[in-house]
């Protein structure tokens, strides 16, 4: 049995004084949690009213094409399709973005974890010695106990609540703006792609015109063994073929650097990046028109981002807001107790209830700064979200103008092409019959190699201005999160 002499702790004591005989409070405290954990203290989200335009001022027709989920696909390009496969598995900042998600979950889960009780469980033994100076010698006792311990906080103004929610719209947020970067990582990876592709053709272009020059130079060359022309038109030919030729290395080096560029995208080292010959004559032109401005708002992931940080945010006032009140616990106990005289006695069961009450009476200002910080961020990400809204019309706006000004001017320097060609092949001929001078042929000449290169260039700004209105317009994008966004 256990000595009568050895009192058992003080704390066990305590707790089982404040609950024997009155199991009421346990379980009124209990139906308290239940009927009152949650209660908010704090304002209710509403979403911001932001003034849409009826219509974009650059859209043409009232039919409605948004962008196709694999919209690069629409340029009928296998080599892009695989580089943005490859990109969306090995990019790092894909990656990075998605490790951020699986963080902003966990934290989440930690956050949530407030919510429920924390058990604990424990045991412990010892032997110990009395002395009785009345005693030839001392008492000698082991004492060992084993137990499980529980408290709760009740969420009684709902700030484990809020805080709970403030961390998923924060995880909601963080899975948004991976999509964002993806979207954006796609969009520089076709941009880049064309890049090279007019690179490339601007060097044929030029290897072609150098060819085509060297062989103007070979006739005139001969021309003057003749006695037919003058040493002035040698030199005048010759200086538009080191000016071609001395234009190739640097779109080289151009070449190099998209590549490398693309590499990066890619997740690969430059060296493991082989081009494959390709054109962007190549490349279909996809069509696409957007629908009304509301529906924009729905399709960019960027504005579900702003809005989610938003939610966040009035999560936070509300949790700052209960910080200031009082906050109730909930304590229980249950295990086993031993306490014998030279040997282990029968265990004896133990048990404790208890509740607890904290009211914050002066914290040196940190809790009205964190109030006041909260609605200051409130207030920022509320002008982030309205501004996130207008950029995503100007965005489309501004892709619209993009994709409608470069067309009508690819269609004109196409134009332009055609009657240069002809003018140098005229040109070509009657100096030939010798009715006009070099001096004209190589003016058509230059007129030509220029509007080749210009041509290039133009179908280059047309494709990327195609790829800037697919991510303008969210790519294609659709949410997929739960969303329990209040309007």
């Amino acid at each position: 049995m256990a000595d009568a002499r050895i009192p058992k702790s003080k704390a066990i004591a305590r707790a089982a004084r404040r609950t024997r005989g009155r199991p009421w409070v346990a379980a009124a405290l209990l139906l308290a949690s239940t009927v009152l954990s949650g209660c908010s203290v704090g304002p209710t989200y509403h979403r911001p009213v932001v003034a849409l335009p009826a219509h974009f001022n650059e859209s043409t027709g009232s039919h409605a094409e948004w962008p196709s989920k694999d919209w690069w696909e629409g340029f009928g390009s296998p080599q892009l399709d695989a580089y943005i496969t490859q990109a969306d598995s090995q990019n790092f900042d894909i990656a990075a973005a998605i490790a951020r998600v699986q963080e902003a979950d966990a934290q989440a889960r930690i956050a949530g974890a407030a919510l429920l009780p924390s058990v604990t469980g424990g045991g412990a033994t010892s032997v110990d010695r009395v002395i009785n100076t009345r005693a030839a010698t001392p008492n000698a006792y082991h004492l060992g106990d084993l137990g499980v311990d529980a408290s709760y906080e009740v969420d009684f103004w709902g700030k484990n609540h809020d805080t709970l929610e403030a961390a998923k719209q924060t995880a909601m947020a963080a899975a948004y703006n991976q999509q964002v970067i993806a979207l954006a990582v796609t969009s520089s990876v076709a941009m880049t792609y064309f890049q090279a592709l007019a690179l490339q053709d601007q060097i044929t272009v030029a290897r072609n015109n150098l060819a085509a020059a060297q062989q103007m130079l070979t006739g005139i060359q001969m021309e003057f063994v003749r006695g037919l022309t003058t040493e002035l038109n040698i030199q005048q030919q010759q200086t538009v073929v080191d000016t071609l030729r001395a234009s190739i290395p640097p779109l080289q080096l151009q070449l190099s650097q998209a590549t490398d560029r693309l590499a990066i995208l890619l997740g690969e080292p430059p060296e493991n990046i082989k081009l494959q010959s390709g054109s962007l004559l190549d490349l279909k032109m996809p069509g696409v028109a957007p629908g009304l401005p509301a529906d924009l708002l729905a399709r960019r992931p960027d504005v579900h981002e702003a809005e989610a940080e938003l939610i966040a945010a009035n999560a936070n006032i509300k949790a700052a807001r209960a910080a200031f009140l009082p906050s109730f616990t909930l304590t229980g106990q249950y295990g086993l107790e031993s306490v014998g005289l030279a040997s282990f006695a029968p265990p004896t069961a133990i048990f404790a209830l208890g509740a607890g009450l904290v009211q914050p009476i002066f914290e040196g200002g940190a809790l009205t700064g964190q109030l006041e910080y909260s609605k200051a961020r409130d207030a920022e990400l509320l002008d982030d979200y309205r501004k996130s809204i207008v950029s995503a019309l100007g965005n489309v706006e501004d892709g619209l103008a993009a994709v409608q000004r470069t067309g009508q001017q690819l269609s004109e320097q196409t134009d332009v092409v055609k009657t240069a060609q002809r003018a140098y092949e005229i040109s070509e001929a009657q100096y030939k019959a010798g009715t006009i001078d070099l001096l004209t042929v190589l003016t058509t000449e230059t007129a030509l190699f220029q509007a080749q290169q210009m041509f290039i260039q133009v179908r280059l700004a047309h494709a990327q201005a195609l790829v800037g209105l697919f991510q303008a317009l969210g790519g294609g994008w659709q949410s997929s999160l739960t969303e329990q966004t209040p309007d």
